[in-house]
């Protein structure tokens, strides 16, 4: 599945697709529950899950969890708007 693919499942509705545990995560965030994406990206370890609990905790607004979790993750903090961001995360993570 590309980005496209997975951006049409999401706004097609029912199901989301079956995807690892961290794209989930990003599938509840797309559909507008922050809270079910936290907590199911919250029970995940490793790189991939931190990179997006990093980016929820951005868009939450709590910029010092964001680092913190952005560091977890290998990654440099993002500067990019959130939808961009979104989509660097689930491309890569496809």
């Amino acid at each position: 599945m590309n980005l496209e693919a997975f951006k049409a499942a999401l706004a097609a509705g029912g199901e989301p697709p079956a995807v690892s545990g961290p794209l989930a995560a990003l599938a509840l965030d797309a559909r507008g529950d922050w809270d079910a994406a936290h907590r199911t990206v919250q029970a995940i370890e490793g790189p991939e899950a931190a990179w997006v609990h990093a980016y929820l905790h951005r868009k939450e607004g709590d910029l010092s969890n964001a680092r913190y979790w952005y560091d977890r993750s290998g990654r440099p903090p993002s500067t990019s708007p959130l939808a961009e961001e979104w989509d660097e995360i689930a491309a890569t993570l496809l």
